[in-house]
């Protein structure tokens, strides 16, 4: 069985790839590490924040109000 790719995997994946690129760029590049960073830092942030509140977990917000079998 193939593993295939779920949108979250590819949240993850930009996570790590922005903050990688923006440390390459602080090092590789005249622009401060610090200031890289920072900006690498903000677009992880527009990614999770995406992932959270625009394509979130869940399906419908009554979802939320589900139990969790495992602390029952």
């Amino acid at each position: 069985m193939a593993y295939t790719w779920q949108y979250y995997d590819l949240v993850l994946f930009g996570i790590a790839a922005s903050m990688s690129l923006g440390a390459g760029v602080g090092v590789l590049t005249r622009i401060s590490l610090p200031v890289a960073i920072i900006a690498a830092g903000i677009v992880a942030s527009v990614i999770i924040g995406h992932g959270l509140f625009v394509n979130g977990p869940v399906d419908e917000p009554r979802d939320l109000t589900n139990e969790v079998e495992a602390f029952n």
